[in-house]
């Protein structure tokens, strides 16, 4: 058997159906009284009817007063469901139910309203800043298919967003740029012009549906003049080491070779001959020791990975350094998966640096370590007269000291970077000095 489904009554019937229920007791009693009295039946047919319009014309009154503003309402939500914010109903302004139900409404337009031009102005900012940066950007769905494309895409590609858009990343050439390790910097080649780019991707949700954002940044030029700048560079440092040294040789082989043409040779020819030697050997030896630095820094191999205990190893390193007491604090008990080969002599030449730094003033020279955002931090700290300027502290073979080479800093934070982490090298606010801070990254446990 099959049952036909109830039929429930409308609002508008349910309002209007209370209301005349309500003035039901009051007219049945009215007539009743009025057709108990002696009056004439035209009298009696003509306040019946009377009362009869009055009863449900207040019903329908009443309906309304309630219909109405609900109907306001409606269309007022409706009005913001479609995005048309001019819409405002017009309240009461007591302070009734019903007003305050009006005013919220309003209130939700109107900030809804001043939220939509937010958003369209944002919108409408990303979309400049997008089609101006020299930046490729795509966007693909969970298919792999191309939905977005900036200017600097359509460049990349070579042709149209028209063509481009609902096409497989594959298609495009850029299937192996959504997948495998980013960022990155791969070699590819676009619309026949091969070239080095940088790859960034991300996710993000639009209607529910994860879609990839990929970002690639063209730095073969970039590349070419950092590494153009570099051999400037070191053709400068190398070229100023040279002269430094083969210019007193020279000086010094002129003269000897003028001693040696004399006759009679002074009385003093052995001692001058001597001396000359002595320089010209002396500045050898620096320039052994330059170009052995250089190939040193040239050929850092990789790191060898091995559990290091922390505690143990800056005991060894400090061990070492036998010119100045170095204060250490002790620290949390930490196992390092690390080269610890590589570690002393990162960890010497920044002790080394902060003993040199205090050698005169007699200052104090402190180690200390701590585990920071899933990161080992080794600092040390030293109280010498601090930085004059950072700009140059890893430039190789650049040294404020008399003597040195200028690589110490270099080679330490080649060894933080090929562990994945950092060195940084911060004047001290506490007093006169400097930080260094040696980060290394530890296991994920």
């Amino acid at each position: 058997m099959i049952s036909m489904p109830k039929r429930s009554l409308s609002l508008d019937s349910r309002v209007f159906l209370l209301a005349t229920l309500a003035g039901l007791p009051g007219s049945f009693f009215f007539l009743g009284w009025l057709w108990g009295r002696p009056h004439d039946l035209e009298l009696r047919s003509t306040l019946s009817l009377f009362l009869v319009a009055l009863w449900l014309g207040l019903a329908r009154a009443a309906q309304m007063s309630v219909v109405r503003p609900m109907q306001t309402v409606s269309n007022l939500l409706a009005a913001l469901r479609e995005e048309d914010f001019s819409f405002r109903a017009r309240g009461r302004g007591g302070e009734d139910a019903l007003s305050q139900v009006l005013y919220e409404v309003n209130t939700l337009a109107e900030t809804l309203k001043h939220q939509r031009l937010g958003a369209l102005e944002a919108t409408g900012l990303l979309r400049s800043v997008m089609e101006e940066i020299d930046v490729a950007v795509f966007a693909f769905d969970e298919g792999e298919q191309l939905r977005l494309v900036n200017r600097a895409g359509e460049g990349l590609l070579g042709f149209a967003a028209e063509r481009a858009l609902g096409r497989t990343a594959t298609d495009l050439g850029l299937g192996e740029a959504l997948r495998g390790e980013a960022p990155r910097v791969m070699d590819a080649g676009f619309a026949g012009r091969p070239g080095r780019f940088e790859v960034r991707r991300s996710l993000f949700r639009q209607g529910g549906r994860p879609h990839h954002l990929l970002v690639l940044t063209n730095v073969s030029r970039a590349l070419r003049d950092e590494e153009r700048q570099a051999w400037q560079r070191l053709i400068r440092v190398i070229g100023h080491e040279l002269n430094n040294s083969l210019a007193p040789i020279q000086s010094i082989a002129g003269s000897l070779e003028t001693l040696l043409s004399r006759s009679p040779r002074p009385s003093d020819f052995d001692d001058d001959l001597r001396r000359g030697l002595a320089v010209i050997a002396s500045r050898s030896e620096s320039l052994a020791r330059f170009t052995e630095a250089y190939a040193r820094l040239a050929r850092l191999p990789a790191p060898s990975l091995a559990p290091v205990d922390v505690a143990e190893l800056i005991r060894r390193v400090t061990v070492l350094e036998a010119r100045h007491g170095v204060v250490v604090e002790p620290g949390p008990s930490i196992t390092l998966v690390a080269d610890g080969t590589q570690i002393e002599q990162a960890l010497i030449n920044l002790i080394r640096n902060g003993v040199e730094a205090v050698q005169e003033d007699g200052g104090v020279v402190r180690l200390r370590w701590r585990v920071s955002a899933g990161a080992l931090e080794i600092l040390v700290e030293d109280e010498g007269l601090g930085l004059p300027a950072t700009s140059n502290l890893f430039v190789p073979f650049f040294s404020t000291k008399p003597g040195g080479s200028g690589i110490g800093l270099v080679l330490t934070r080649q060894i933080a970077e090929g562990h994945g982490g950092s060195l940084t090298l911060e004047n001290r606010t506490d007093r006169s000095g400097v930080c260094a801070c040696l980060r290394l990254p530890l296991p994920r446990r």
